[in-house]
Parts: C-alpha cells; structure tokens; sequence
C-alpha cells in the first residue's frame, strides 16, 4: 500500500490550483471540465482539490468546510524547501495568511504555517535531517 493522493474538499476547485500555482509554483495536473475536481503536480503523490458539493455527493451527514472554519482543520499540508523565508512571503503575498512565522527547531528544521484563502493550513519547512537529525 501507498498513499496515491490527498484530496481537500474547497469552495472553488480552480481557485484553490491557482493559488497553490501562484503562491508554492506547484504545476496543474488538470482541472475536470465540471469545475468540481483539480490536481497539482507535486511529486510522488498528487494534491488534488473537489468541490464542498462533490464532497456533499460522497459524504450524506455533511463535512467540515475547512473555509468557513475559525481555527484551522486538525490537518496540514507540508511542502518541502530550501528557502522557508522565501516561500512563506511569497505565499502571504499571494494571499494567504500568516499563522506561524518561520522559525527555527532545536532539530534544525526551519517550518512556518500559512493558511490559505479556502481554508487549507501549509507547513512550509525544510528537509528534515538537512540541518541534523532530530
């Protein structure tokens, strides 16, 4: 078994691709011509987005919209960098959120979290071990 892909339930398919294109220069794989379903290229395993209705088809009681969510979901998307400074103010400047300013761990990893407008919370970090290991 592996994990094949992530897909995060959205407001808007197409937006959501076009801010992680914009803010992390993540690659569109596709977007369904209905509009409810998108991948990004992101190596190994596919980031994919589907929209809160396609969501509302496969899930009868309902799910938790990440977007309309104070806090953010109990989960986080990591992408991984050689310069968290760097991708973490682009990502503000392409609009989303600050939610944790990049800092460095005892480990060695840098890591700060941005939320993005549909919701979605990003780790930007480095490789784990390419400053030490934990």
């Amino acid at each position: 078994m592996k994990l094949g892909y992530t897909i995060v339930y959205v407001p808007d398919v197409a937006a959501s691709l076009e801010f992680f294109e914009k803010a992390f220069g993540l690659a569109r794989k596709f977007l369904h011509e209905s509009g409810t379903y998108g991948e990004l290229n992101t190596g190994e395993t596919t980031l994919s987005f589907a929209s809160h209705e396609l969501g509302d088809l496969n899930f009868p009681g309902g799910h938790v919209q990440a977007d309309a969510s104070v806090q953010p979901l109990g989960f986080e998307i990591a992408l991984v960098t050689g310069d968290v400074a760097l991708a973490h103010s682009k990502a503000i400047a392409a609009g989303a959120r600050e939610w944790a300013a990049p800092v460095a761990k005892p480990w060695g990893q840098v890591v700060s979290y941005v939320r993005c407008p549909d919701g979605i919370l990003v780790e930007l970090c480095t490789p784990i071990g390419a400053c030490g290991t934990p």
